[in-house]
């Protein structure tokens, strides 16, 4: 059973893939924090701003199989001959749910699979695009992947500790919040000193796309 909190076709908004159009799949829960409120002081991700609790979202739902969960996303993907479908995969923490029944069945519908994960739980072989978003206080084990995409500031955190990581792309990624200005000038003055780093920004949010 995957348990899906929405699903729908739009345009990636941060990362290396900004701009690129993708099926968006979040799927619920995370291991990281409950995602209630009355949980998020006491949660190692704190900062998260994403609702990722239930199914009540837009193409949300629980789905007993992942064939037909694949046959959904493929449904709401334009018909082109010009690019294969593209599925970003999301939460929560989409590590939790996927499994290689959910990669076999989404290669037969022709999509590429790319994951945004916080880095916890190692992904099962297959996954075409890894992007690792590392959180203090939680235990890195995936080492290893396309992108490493850092929100940034965050306590006790040097971008620099993750600069040895076999990764091909080094994102910063202002924090989201109250000190959201703040926080983007701090990631610009950090990637003009440390080149090694790009800027990466939640685009979607000041174009007005989910």
């Amino acid at each position: 059973m995957y348990t899906v909190k929405e699903m729908f076709y739009t345009i990636q908004g941060e990362g290396v893939h900004t701009g690129r159009p993708a099926v968006f799949l979040r799927f619920a829960g995370c291991n990281l924090w409950s995602g209630l409120e009355k949980d998020r002081e006491s949660a190692i991700c704190n900062f998260c701003d994403t609702d990722f609790v239930g199914t009540d979202g837009e193409g949300g739902g629980k789905f007993e199989f992942a064939e037909s969960l694949a046959h959904e996303a493929k449904s709401i993907w334009p018909d082109s001959a010009y690019s294969n479908p593209f599925v970003v995969c999301t939460g929560g923490e989409p590590l939790l749910q996927i499994d290689k029944g959910f990669i076999d069945a989404f290669h037969k519908e022709a999509f590429e699979i790319a994951i945004e994960t916080n880095g916890t739980i190692i992904p099962p072989h297959g996954i075409d695009w890894i992007c690792v978003s590392p959180k203090m206080g939680s235990d890195l084990i995936v080492t290893s992947g396309d992108e490493l995409k850092l929100v940034y500031p965050q306590l006790d955190c040097d971008p620099a500790q993750f600069e040895h990581l076999d990764f091909d792309h080094f994102s910063l990624q202002p924090m989201d919040g109250p000190n959201r200005e703040k926080n983007t000038k701090k990631t610009l003055s950090y990637c003009r000193q440390h080149p090694r780093w790009r800027v990466s920004l939640q685009t979607h949010k000041f174009l007005g796309i989910p």
